[in-house]
C-alpha cells in the first residue's frame, strides 16, 4: 500500500506518491481544473489514482497564516478533506504545508529546472514535500514507539 500526497489549490492539485515502504514521497502528477469551484473531475482522477496505485491513505497540505492562524484556503481545504473522505473512504491526514511552495521552487532551481518549465512541476513537487513531511514524521513517532 502507498500514502498519497495532495497539494491543494485553486486550479490545479499536486499529486505524490510514497513508495511501496513508505520511505520516501516522489511527485506524481499536477490535476488543473478549468474552474476552480469544479471538482468532480479531480476527484474521479484521485479515485483513478487510488485504485491503481492501491492508495490506503491520504495526506493533504493545510494552508496556514505565517502566524499559525486558517484563513479562506484553509476553510476551502479542509471541505476538500471531507469530500475526498466521503468519496474515497480513505483516511485524510492534514499536515502543515507553509513554505512547500518556496522549497518546490528551490529544489526546482538547484536541480536545473529552467524557470519557465518549473510551472508544470511546482505542484506535484510541493505535494512530494507534504507528503515527505507526513513520512518523516511517522518514522519519528515509530523510533519512540
Amino acid at each position: 500500500m502507498k500514502i498519497m500526497g495532495l497539494d491543494y489549490g485553486t486550479k490545479t492539485v499536486g499529486v505524490a506518491l510514497s513508495d511501496g515502504l513508505l520511505l520516501t514521497a516522489q511527485p506524481y502528477e499536477t490535476i488543473t481544473r478549468e474552474r476552480p469551484a469544479q471538482l468532480r473531475k479531480t476527484l474521479q482522477r484521485l479515485e483513478a489514482i487510488i485504485a491503481e496505485e492501491e492508495v490506503s491513505e491520504i495526506v493533504l497540505g493545510l494552508p496556514k497564516n505565517m502566524n499559525n492562524t486558517e484563513g479562506e484556503r484553509a476553510e476551502e481545504t479542509r471541505s476538500f478533506k471531507e469530500q475526498l473522505e466521503r468519496r474515497t473512504l480513505l483516511p485524510v491526514h492534514l499536515v502543515d504545508e507553509r513554505l512547500t511552495t518556496m522549497e518546490a521552487d528551490r529544489i526546482l532551481e538547484e536541480t536545473g529546472v529552467a524557470h519557465s518549465g518549473r510551472k508544470e512541476h511546482i505542484d506535484k513537487m510541493a505535494a512530494a514535500i507534504i507528503l515527505q513531511t507526513y513520512l518523516d514524521s511517522r518514522a519519528v513517532e515509530k523510533e519512540r514507539d
